[in-house]
């Protein structure tokens, strides 16, 4: 059975989101306190967390940067804030996906078997693929998810690693913000294809020794991305 951590400060919603994952055969736990609920997440093996982004103590975003720093399994942000740069900074720092309040459980459930079914088709491996990218100084382990620059390991949050062996795994080959959006996120999750610029720009940062002048992730304007060999 999956187990979903729930960090929400409404108990009312909290319950009645935990009542419809259950309902769907999964485990749930809930925490209405930020700090407890970060420790928890990082503690404890969830398949995914539910984040609510307003919360005492620590808000989601803190929470969920440091989530990704230690863990990699999806993350639902929710939120009654509707402005766009909230959505695109709760996915910068990590988010799987954001939902707007109000929204039905069925959607919450939908979206939550969504992101896990994702999730492990994106982490099984294909043995007959070679375990291991390597393109100049950056090496991509494809089985523990590790990426490393120069024998440096860079940490990297789900969507970046995704998204960087997208490229890595098509070198030369170009990639429009909506296939990458598509491939990546699929078109049922909340956002938009900004979100891929935010991405590329954090994984330039981290893999790169020049980020304004990259030598993998090469930007064609019009056009989109690709990883150069």
């Amino acid at each position: 059975m999956k187990k979903i951590l729930i960090i929400e400060d409404d108990i009312s919603i909290a319950e009645l989101q935990k009542d419809y994952l259950e309902i769907n055969q999964f485990q749930a736990d809930i925490e209405t306190q930020g700090e407890e609920g970060l420790r928890k997440a990082l503690e404890h093996p969830y398949d995914l967390v539910i984040l609510d982004l307003m919360l005492p103590g620590k808000d989601g975003f803190e929470i969920c940067k440091q989530i990704r720093s230690k863990k990699d399994i999806p993350i639902l942000m929710v939120s009654a804030k509707k402005e766009d740069i909230d959505k695109i900074r709760g996915l910068g720092l990590g988010a799987d996906d954001y939902i707007t309040k109000p929204f039905s459980p069925s959607e919450l459930v939908a979206r939550v078997k969504a992101h896990i079914s994702r999730f492990e088709r994106l982490t099984s491996m294909d043995e007959s693929k070679a375990h291991h990218i390597v393109i100049g100084e950056l090496n991509i382990d494809r089985v523990s998810r590790r990426v490393f620059v120069n024998q440096e390991e860079k940490l990297l949050t789900t969507k970046e690693f995704d998204l960087l062996c997208l490229l890595a795994q098509n070198p030369e080959r170009v990639f429009s913000k909506d296939e990458i959006f598509e491939k990546i996120w699929g078109w049922d999750s909340i956002g938009d294809i900004a979100t891929v610029a935010v991405h590329i720009r954090k994984i330039r940062e981290k893999i790169e020794r020049d980020p304004s002048n990259p030598k993998y992730i090469e930007t064609l304007w019009g056009s989109g991305y690709r990883l150069k060999i």
